[in-house]
């Protein structure tokens, strides 16, 4: 096979890896918001503000990515990473698409608190298993659309950024960043309605979950990961 065809079939795969990535990252925090046992951390202030202000939940969680953004593009101006800023704006269009999969899976994922009587989707144990695998797709789907260094999710995006910038693992910044969306979704609960809004156990597992959810899919598949992203690098010398 030559380079070139290699070359073309390893950009292709990765593309498919990062759409695939991001319906996967979609359909699982669409389905942590649906188990009704508290929302991803990662969009949690985002669901806090709608369901306070009775707005759209795809639209606000596009104000929140919209704010991500610009904190990656203030992170590498003052880095003189100014290359990367294109990217980062390129974000905008994605968040815009990917939040509308959000209200999509959020129309056709039933809500599983409010299920008729006598329904398995009212078991605990149940809700528990769904969580689980909200939490390991998630997980999946933040670290494919990630490590394929194309346009990140803008959630994931400002965890990337923050861990180039960092030195550290991705895996270990996610939980710092969930940590922080669900103090400010709590303080946001409180002061505007005087509880919680949408923190729960699930926002707890989730916040612990999904970070070691990557660290774990990384530990088995980066190397794989990284030599499909250098195979699909035309190189001059080919």
């Amino acid at each position: 096979m030559s380079k070139t065809k290699k070359n073309t079939q390893s950009m292709l795969i990765r593309w498919l890896l990062y759409i695939g990535g991001l319906v996967i990252l979609a359909l699982g925090i669409s389905l942590n918001t649906r188990t009704c046992l508290g929302v991803s951390p990662i969009i949690s202030v985002a669901y806090s503000v709608a369901d306070i202000f009775s707005l759209n939940f795809g639209n606000v969680t596009f104000a929140l990515y919209g704010f991500f953004v610009l904190i990656e593009v203030i992170i590498h101006f003052v880095r003189r990473e100014t290359g990367r800023i294109p990217k980062d704006l390129a974000q905008v269009i994605l968040s815009l698409i990917f939040t509308r999969f959000l209200n999509l899976f959020n129309a056709v994922i039933p809500v599983m608190g409010e299920q008729p009587e006598g329904s398995p989707l009212n078991l605990m144990v149940v809700r528990i298993l769904f969580l689980i695998l909200a939490v390991v797709l998630t997980g999946i789907g933040a670290a494919l659309s990630l490590n394929m260094r194309l346009i990140p999710n803008p959630g994931d995006g400002i965890v990337q950024t923050i861990s180039d910038c960092a030195g550290k693992g991705t895996g270990f910044v996610k939980n710092c960043v969930d940590i922080t969306c669900v103090v400010f979704s709590v303080i946001i609960g409180l002061v505007l309605k005087g509880k919680l809004v949408g923190i729960g156990i699930g926002t707890i597992i989730a916040m612990i979950g999904v970070g070691r959810v990557i660290a774990v899919f990384n530990h088995f598949t980066l190397k794989r990961q990284i030599q499909l992203i250098e195979d699909s690098i035309i190189r001059s010398d080919i």
